[in-house]
């Protein structure tokens, strides 16, 4: 017989089915990926969270919901949707993510990155002067893998970078508006009739305010300065004219300003878990190490793209760090919309008006899916040689999420990954600095659209 959602879990009789107050808590706190994977670790794949909130981790039903023909964005993304402008990509749905998509597609395609490599490759150059030039003093290597991506991503999305790596520090303190600014809004997502008010509480929306003048100034110097490479500007903008109807410059301000917060968090994230891992498992990073110095001879820097085919072993810890710590670990919901009359997944009926949460970082982690250790870095699982006795379910990886409004940028994000893990590794012998406790990076990691970190600080010796 058919199930209903009344039938799944909903934690029991309590004050939590009939109020958001728990999930806007879980959301201020920055640990909804934890509470989730610890209520589908005690009660199954399908959980009831809220009155009318839903998680999912049952890997062919959540394709299934965000897969083509599954839901849409519904009322969560209502206070990112800004009121004078279409709203960005991120928030979009229907017809109207479609259309914005195709335009952000042409960013992305092969040919396209092609023309972000010289940028690439000159920020990680950058990055890597910079962290010689402070050597063998301890680094908050994170701080500064956010600077490198905070550069990279003003390049991209701007057509010029801040100079942040040449300065040594976020002067236009933009990771804090990036987290300050996203905390409000996740916890405002559960509580939409509630964004009027935070938005007219100064010391609420003031990072998202200076956020936003800071994207319109930076977004009218590029408009003066014309393209001189093919940047995302570029595409976004249909400087090409390739649309029937370009894009207003609001639509383009929001959506690089998107590029640059998504971007630069992905990867420095990103970076980031990958070096706390490898460091954390000194085995892996010596593997990797020797994988580079075959590749890539000393005298050779690692900026051909060409050649990460041939690191195999990076590859699996890449994939492992993404499956562990995905960057949205989380992620937003969709909803089954007023008038759609309900919806069958996973054999189990979804009534209308139901959110759906499909949390990566609980999928990851899922036994089912991945064994065993699927809580531990076993990079191993990922090679076909060593996967013999390993559980690797392909269809349950979804670090940047899957079907039509899965991440754009991750071949970007991917690329960066590779070019700076693997220069940084041929260059500089990494340990954790003393005195520094590694399980504090996991303990001081937050989600709230943008991940929150804490320091990681790091000793660099030069190998040569």
């Amino acid at each position: 017989m058919m199930n209903t959602c009344r039938h799944m879990h909903d934690l029991n009789q309590n004050i939590f089915q009939i109020t958001q107050l728990r999930n806007v808590y879980v959301q201020w706190s920055g640990f909804q990926h934890k509470v989730l994977k610890e209520l589908h670790d005690q009660y199954g794949p399908f959980v009831r969270i809220g009155p009318n909130e839903l998680s999912v981790i049952e890997v062919d039903a959540a394709l299934a919901i965000l897969g083509p023909g599954g839901l849409s964005k519904g009322r969560y993304y209502d206070p990112r949707r800004d009121p004078n402008a279409p709203g960005t990509l991120l928030a979009l749905h229907g017809q109207a993510h479609t259309d914005r998509r195709r335009i952000w597609s042409r960013a992305f395609t092969n040919a396209s990155l092609a023309e972000y490599e010289d940028a690439l490759v000159q920020r990680t150059e950058s990055l890597i002067a910079r962290l010689g030039s402070l050597a063998p003093f301890p680094v908050d290597l994170s701080m500064w893998l956010s600077l490198f991506s905070l550069d990279f991503m003003g390049d991209m999305a701007f057509g010029q970078g801040f100079n942040l790596l040449q300065m040594g520090c976020d002067s236009n303190k933009l990771q804090k508006m990036f987290e300050n600014g996203f905390i409000p809004i996740s916890i405002v997502c559960q509580i939409p009739w509630a964004w009027p008010i935070i938005q007219r509480l100064p010391f609420l929306a003031k990072n998202i305010l200076r956020l936003r003048k800071f994207a319109i100034d930076h977004g009218k110097a590029r408009l003066a300065k014309g393209h001189e490479t093919k940047d995302l500007w570029y595409h976004l903008s249909d400087e090409a004219s390739l649309e029937k109807q370009r894009p207003t410059v609001q639509d383009i301000v929001a959506d690089s300003t998107l590029a640059m917060i998504a971007g630069s968090d992905t990867t420095a994230t990103g970076l980031s878990n990958l070096f706390y891992f490898l460091l954390c498992h000194p085995h892996c990073l010596k593997r990797v190490r020797d994988e580079i110095d075959d590749v890539y001879p000393k005298e050779e820097c690692p900026s051909s793209l060409a050649k990460h085919s041939q690191l195999p072993y990076l590859t699996a810890c890449i994939n492992e760090c993404l499956r562990l710590l995905p960057p949205a670990l989380s992620s937003g919901p969709r909803e089954v919309l007023a008038g759609e009359g309900g919806r069958l997944f996973g054999g189990r009926f979804i009534p209308e008006g139901t959110q759906v949460y499909i949390p990566p970082y609980s999928i990851h982690r899922n036994p089912e899916y991945f064994s065993p250790g699927p809580d531990d870095f076993v990079p191993e699982r990922w090679l076909t040689a060593d996967n013999v006795d390993n559980i690797l379910n392909l269809n349950a990886f979804i670090p940047f999420s899957y079907g039509p409004a899965n991440c754009v940028g991750r071949n970007l994000a991917r690329r960066e990954m590779f070019m700076v893990a693997s220069g940084v590794i041929q260059k500089f012998d990494i340990r954790f600095a003393d005195g520094y406790e590694p399980r504090f990076w996991l303990q001081e990691l937050r989600d709230h659209f943008v991940s929150k970190r804490g320091p990681l600080l790091v000793t660099l010796s030069p190998r040569f």
